[in-house]
């Protein structure tokens, strides 16, 4: 309890039983002393919890804020896909239709490819007054035609084609003659019109992507007969041959060589004959062009004659002939007159 003497504050016992400030200290403050120590405190708390409701604020601030700009992210995000979208729906199907969309021939070696081609199905019905049309491979250009001129690589030389009767009704395919293994890849076909401000526009068409195969057989004959070799192609330069219990490889003709009297090469056809063949004959023949690549692949059997023809072939050496035929007649005329003496003499 306090007590009003004077002008002071008296802290009693039962006030702050104790305390610093008791009586039994007999210690006197003043009352504003007091409450400056009070007010003071009061203020330093009601300062921390105002500064924690401030953290308080600003966490949830925070937090609120990375989720806005995660939300700002996705959306712009999306935003820009939606563009890009938009954007390329917008484009000019020409320009989409680069992206080569391939058809697949598949062929041997030799044999003609025809890669087909329709700069109607691109240009539409429009007549063109003279097609300039280009077929190219990832390397090169391989033939470009305008009317009567005429490109064509070198290593495609006087083996393509686009016919000019068909160009212009819209057939601009590409025709390769003796195909070779080397011809195998990708091939884009373009036609050049006239664009803006007569500016010539190169149009894609058409991609073809063609596979070349080497021919491969198994073939069997009998000893003495003879094996003909298809080389399918003039560009066919050499034949190697393997033996069946060897693993080396032995050169058996090469393109310029005489004809031998095995060996014969035909003038008109692209034909090596081996005649009469032997058991040891037997193996892998393959036929190569000029990078060595495989045109063909023959693994030849060469079996025995028969056990019939054997049977017969000893059975023929068996029977006498000329001299020894009538000598061996006339023993058995004389074996048989004796026998039959001898049965009539056994008798009487």
């Amino acid at each position: 309890m306090c007590d009003f003497t004077s002008s002071t504050w008296s802290i009693s016992r039962e006030c702050s039983p104790g305390s610093y400030f008791g009586s039994n200290r007999n210690r006197k403050l003043s009352c504003g002393s007091i409450n400056k120590i009070l007010s003071s405190e009061e203020s330093v708390k009601r300062h921390l919890k105002a500064a924690q409701r401030r953290r308080e604020k600003m966490t949830e601030l925070s937090f609120q804020r990375a989720q806005l700009m995660r939300t700002v992210t996705v959306r712009g995000w999306f935003f820009i896909h939606l563009q890009c979208f938009l954007f390329g729906s917008l484009v000019d199907s020409s320009s989409l239709s680069s992206a080569p969309h391939f058809l697949s021939i598949t062929t041997h070696v030799g044999n003609q490819a025809v890669l087909p081609c329709s700069w109607k199905s691109r240009l539409g019905e429009a007549a063109q007054s003279a097609c300039h049309v280009q077929w190219t491979n990832p390397i090169d250009m391989v033939l470009e035609q305008q009317g009567d001129l005429k490109w064509q690589a070198a290593e495609y030389k006087g083996r393509v084609e686009v016919p000019e009767e068909k160009l212009g009704s819209g057939d601009c395919s590409l025709i390769i003659s003796d195909v070779q293994i080397g011809d195998s890849g990708s091939y884009d076909s373009f036609m050049v019109v006239d664009g803006v401000r007569s500016k010539k526009t190169r149009v894609f068409i058409q991609s073809v992507r063609l596979s070349v195969f080497d021919h491969k057989s198994h073939q069997s004959r009998k000893q003495g007969e003879d094996l003909v070799l298809e080389l399918h192609t003039h560009q066919s330069v050499r034949v190697i041959f393997q033996g069946r219990n060897s693993s080396e490889w032995s050169d058996l003709w090469m393109r310029g060589d005489n004809n031998t009297q095995r060996l014969e090469k035909q003038l008109l056809t692209e034909q090596l004959t081996i005649k009469k063949l032997r058991k040891s004959d037997a193996g892998l023949y393959k036929v190569l062009d000029q990078q060595g690549l495989a045109v063909s692949t023959v693994q030849l059997s060469v079996e025995e004659h028969s056990t019939s023809l054997k049977v017969h072939q000893a059975v023929n050496s068996e029977i006498p002939t000329g001299d020894a035929a009538k000598i061996s007649c006339s023993s058995l005329l004389l074996s048989s007159v004796f026998v039959t003496l001898s049965f009539h003499i056994f008798h009487l």
